[in-house]
């Protein structure tokens, strides 16, 4: 956390205007978002009920640990992570070139969406699991440490996916978040408050629904359901804010508009 971090700019990042934004984004568009993020929290959903039980991947228990297949154990882990990841990429990338629209006020089918994201796929996961590594790292050291460090990391995927940066992501919004990490950090704090408190909902209906239908049959395609919905929230607002940040960060720094950012995707 140098002095750069101090440097004041003629323009606010408008934290509240980003979380607004975010909203009515989110709300505009909610069944695109609900839908491309349910299918992302889905797949993650089976296939670590697969690899580690699904009471285990739906919170209700925990992962038995069996010491005579400690590989097995660590290779569904794994697996898991990877296929997370990419999936995560995946969404991410295509609601990143959604708010964008949004923003602009046109609408493309979701199908338009997933060439420039397939593309992106492959850096996103692997910088998201090096940003989410490092932010663990500052965390460990200091909360508001690991806040601050994915702040700095913040605009990766829209770099990765509006620039074609690849690689390069971390190094893009290191560059663009420079001066900005601070409120960078309120503005997510709020918005994970929000998520918080939908999720938080979501899943006490969820805990009840578990105590009266189980964890069998119908009842676990309705619990698969509601967790797909809370994980659809996080995914679909979390990209969202994200662009949004980035595009009021290279709209302080460099004069681009949304117009000219959405543009590379004519």
């Amino acid at each position: 956390m140098t002095s750069t971090d101090n440097q004041n700019f003629s323009a606010p990042l408008g934290a509240g205007s980003i979380v607004s934004e975010s909203f009515s984004v989110l709300f505009g568009n909610l069944v695109k978002v609900v839908l491309l993020g349910f299918a992302g929290t889905l797949i993650g959903y089976l296939v670590n009920g697969a690899t580690l039980g699904f009471d285990v991947a739906l919170g209700i228990d925990e992962p038995q640990i069996d010491l005579n297949n400690l590989a097995g154990f660590y290779a569904g882990i794994g697996i898991s992570t990877v296929v997370s990841m990419v999936v995560y990429g995946l969404v991410t990338g295509i609601v990143v070139q959604l708010a964008y629209d949004a923003k602009l006020g046109r609408s493309r089918p979701l199908g338009a969406y997933f060439g420039p994201a397939l593309a992106a796929v492959v850096p996103v996961a692997v910088l998201s699991i090096v940003v989410g590594i490092l932010t663990t790292i500052g965390m460990i050291a200091l909360i508001v440490g690991g806040l601050w460090v994915y702040a700095v990391f913040s605009a990766t995927v829209p770099a990765i996916v509006i620039e074609r940066a690849g690689f390069g992501g971390m190094g893009r919004s290191a560059g663009l978040t420079k001066g900005y990490r601070w409120p960078i950090v309120g503005t997510l704090i709020l918005v994970w408050v929000c998520i918080f408190i939908l999720q938080f909902v979501i899943t006490f209906v969820l805990g009840l629904l578990a105590a009266a239908l189980g964890t069998t049959g119908i009842g676990l395609i309705i619990l698969l359901l509601f967790a797909g919905l809370i994980g659809a929230l996080g995914y679909g607002l979390g990209g969202i804010v994200v662009a949004l940040i980035y595009a009021r960060l290279r709209e302080i720094k460099e004069g681009v508009g949304v117009d000219q950012i959405a543009a590379v995707f004519d």
